[in-house]
């Protein structure tokens, strides 16, 4: 008896240390779960910048622009919705933005794919900007988002350009996005965005959307 209880304790002693070290080690890298470090190209078509909160939209655009100005990119293709939740038309918007905050050489520069009301998640966006991105006819594609979005949002364009067949060369671009903080599990917005992203990353894993 002495025994049998002696062996549960050692079973839950470490079963305690296993999960401890699994706590640490997110603690500590937990962040590398959900952001992806490609290497740059020296050149591709566009940059795709992706939709976002506010603050992590303007991040994405700025990170797109810099891909522009820099020459890495030829073309900026920013997704937005068609209409705000007023009922305005979005791209017009985009662009006076774009135009005030980096000038009209960088306006030039943009082009709009809009998506319908229906699509509210990565994989949506990934099918309806993919149809715009073979519209263009482009080889060489930048997907700009938020780093730490970088590691689905790479899984889902690969898997939705496979299904359309469509043989595109594609890199992730991961910007700082402010929401995201490290470390994250200091700041209560951080640590909400790693919980939702790491189980959505999960979930698409399995094969999910």
């Amino acid at each position: 008896m002495f025994s049998a209880s002696r062996r549960r304790f050692r079973a839950l002693w470490w079963l305690l240390a296993v999960s401890v070290a699994i706590v640490l080690c997110l603690l500590c890298w937990g962040s590398n779960l959900l952001i992806v470090n490609e290497p740059a190209p020296k050149h591709v078509d566009a940059a795709i910048v992706l939709q976002g909160s506010i603050m992590g939209e303007k991040a994405r655009i700025a990170g797109g622009v810099d891909l522009l100005q820099h020459g890495l990119a030829d073309r900026l293709l920013v997704s937005v919705p068609k209409e705000s939740y007023w009922g305005q038309s979005v791209p017009p918007l985009a662009r006076a933005f774009i135009e005030r905050n980096y000038g009209s050489d960088a306006t030039a520069q943009v082009d709009f794919c809009q998506t319908g009301a229906e699509v509210n998640s990565t994989r949506q966006e990934a099918q309806a900007v993919s149809a715009c991105v073979e519209q263009h006819h482009w080889h060489t594609i930048a997907i700009v988002t938020s780093d730490y979005h970088t590691r689905r949002a790479g899984l889902l364009w690969r898997r939705t350009l496979k299904e359309r067949n469509l043989e595109v060369n594609l890199w992730i671009d991961g910007v700082t996005d402010p929401e995201f903080q490290q470390p994250w599990w200091r700041h209560r917005q951080s640590a909400k965005i790693w919980l939702m992203e790491s189980s959505k990353l999960l979930w698409s894993t399995l094969g999910g959307s």
